[in-house]
């Protein structure tokens, strides 16, 4: 057997191929193209390829799945008609937190829940707060935990480690956490990933590590070579923000949304590798 058909057989039986996705898992176009998701959300579909991320997380009906902060519900829209028989907790802010924005969000997607118990009848109402150290979800219950673009919001607070600790336990031996997040520049300092809203792949996944998690595999599906991840006002310059309004508003909606990685890990099956070395 030669080298090369050698290191294809490794990779594809070890899931480190980047371009990794799961084909049974794909959004069903109906679900893509439902009358029920908001048409602003559809819009974006462009630039956050939904089907094609998900399957990179390998998703499928039956699962338990934690989001994360889900803010408005983009993709609680597609999760929670795909997991018929499963179930979605949707892990938003805590409830009363005394941060105008956070309970006015919180209030805005539970009034969104309501307004239509049918579609979102596999959604369990949850909440997350690293600084609470609090995941509504039981430990060892999920199949995936799913964030998208908000691990810079916990680096702002200085909660990105207990963040991830925090997903780890809510995981079931061999679970999955799928990262999409705004990617800075390799070395980018920590003051400006802070400043900035762009992170380093190299700092999300060391912060995933040492939770205990395992990098599984990496995606360019949500990769947007046009982003320079250099902007006045940093990501928040970029749609759909475009915080300084009319300013370069077309160089800024021409570049796009911005350049994000997309990480799977899992959650280490000890149980599994203890019988395997025995």
């Amino acid at each position: 057997m030669s080298s090369k058909l050698i290191v294809c057989l490794f990779l594809l039986f070890t899931g480190l191929a980047s371009t990794g996705a799961h084909a049974d898992s794909l959004i069903p176009e109906d679900i893509l193209q439902s009358p029920d998701r908001t048409p602003a959300f559809v819009e974006r579909d462009i630039y956050r390829h939904p089907a094609e991320t998900l399957a990179f997380f390998g998703l499928k009906p039956d699962m338990t799945v934690v989001e994360i902060w889900p803010g408005g519900g983009w993709y609680t829209e597609i999760l929670a008609p795909y997991l018929e028989g499963g179930k979605l907790y949707a892990a938003h802010f805590a409830k009363d937190s005394g941060i105008k924005y956070f309970d006015k969000s919180r209030l805005s997607f539970e009034e969104k829940i309501k307004a239509d118990t049918e579609l979102y009848q596999s959604l369990v109402m949850g909440e997350f707060s690293p600084k609470m150290n609090k995941l509504t979800a039981p430990n060892g219950s999920a199949d995936a935990v799913l964030t998208f673009r908000n691990v810079h919001n916990w680096l702002r607070s200085i909660n990105e480690a207990e963040a991830f600790s925090l997903f780890y336990k809510a995981l079931k031996p061999g679970g999955v956490l799928g990262v999409v997040e705004h990617r800075a520049k390799p070395d980018t300092s920590w003051e400006t990933m802070k400043k900035s809203g762009y992170m380093t792949e190299a700092y999300v996944i060391a912060l995933a590590e040492k939770a205990g998690f395992v990098l599984d595999a990496k995606s360019e599906i949500n990769a947007n070579p046009k982003d320079s991840a250099d902007h006045p006002k940093g990501v928040w310059t970029l749609p759909p923000t475009l915080r300084i309004k009319d300013k370069d508003r077309e160089k800024y909606l021409a570049i796009g949304e911005s350049d994000r990685m997309t990480l799977r890990f899992k959650k280490p099956d000890l149980t599994s590798a203890q019988v395997v070395d025995q």
